[in-house]
Order: C-alpha cells, then structure tokens, then sequence
C-alpha cells in the first residue's frame, strides 16, 4: 500500500509507470490506478495482444483487481486514476463500479467517452462519478505519441 499523503498527480505518475511497462511489452501504453482512502488497492495496464483478450484495458484489469482485493463489485469509496481518457466500455465499467471520482491524463479525440466523443457521465445512469480530465497531460499523450512513432518507424 502507498502512503495516505499522496497527491493525484503522485497516483497518476504510478499509473504512468504502468502504461510504460504496457510500451515495453508491445502494448498500447495506457496505465489505470485505483485509490481507496489515499492507498493504492490495484494497478491495471493494457493487456490485449498479450493475452488476445479484447477487455484486457487498463480500466478492466485494475477493476477486476479491486474487486478481488476489496471482496465486491462496489468500489463507491474508490478513484481511479487512468493516463487514457477511457472508452466507452471502460466509463461503463466505471459506471457500474460505482468508483467514485475518475481522474485521467490525455483526452482520447477518437475513442474518449468521458468527454471527447461522448460524454457517458452526463447521461441520467444510477451512478454518476466525478472526473476531472488532462492531469500530467502532456506526460501521457507523450507515452502515447512516443509509442506509435516507434511502432511506425519499426513497420
């Protein structure tokens, strides 16, 4: 567990860490942390060609472990930190979660359901988590940026 006194944009600097171990591994580099009273209880990165599991996103994994670790589906006292605006599949799981407030870095202008393309959160679900979009920005659009410029070189 991690220190109580950490800050968002400490958590997003972990979920940064995750999506670059995503990048060596071949895989697009997005990383999700989720907090609980200010301690980490899960860490999720992307993992889809590494186990051709199409759920296998950030948001997925670190889910799927807070609810191991916490032992239910409800994560109301949760936040989540995520370098991606999350897809549409992902702010869904972050709707029936029930996470509580949603930070992430970079705005996704193709796939983003938060606020890019659509904005999921406004719609009248039973949850409504708070979020607050572009924390290190320019840090995770890099990791991204620097990724695809990679894969292009190497093709």
């Amino acid at each position: 567990m991690w220190n109580s006194d950490m800050e968002s944009t400490d958590f997003m600097m972990l979920a940064l860490k995750a999506a670059k171990e995503s990048a060596a591994e071949g895989e697009v580099p997005v990383g999700a942390v989720i907090v609980r009273h200010g301690e980490v209880v899960a860490v999720g990165r992307n993992r889809r060609e590494t186990v051709k599991d199409a759920l296998s996103h950030a948001e997925i994994e670190a889910i799927r472990t807070a609810c191991a670790v916490l032992g239910g589906w409800r994560l109301w006292e949760c936040e989540m930190y995520v370098t991606l605006e999350p897809c549409p599949m992902c702010a869904g799981a972050i709707l029936n979660a029930r996470i509580r407030k949603l930070t992430f870095g970079a705005y996704d202008p193709k796939n983003g359901a938060v606020e890019s393309v659509i904005h999921m959160f406004d719609y009248p679900f039973t949850h409504k988590p708070l979020y607050e979009g572009g924390v290190r920005e320019s840090e995770c659009a890099a990791v991204l940026t620097d990724f695809f410029r990679e894969l292009r070189k190497n093709k």
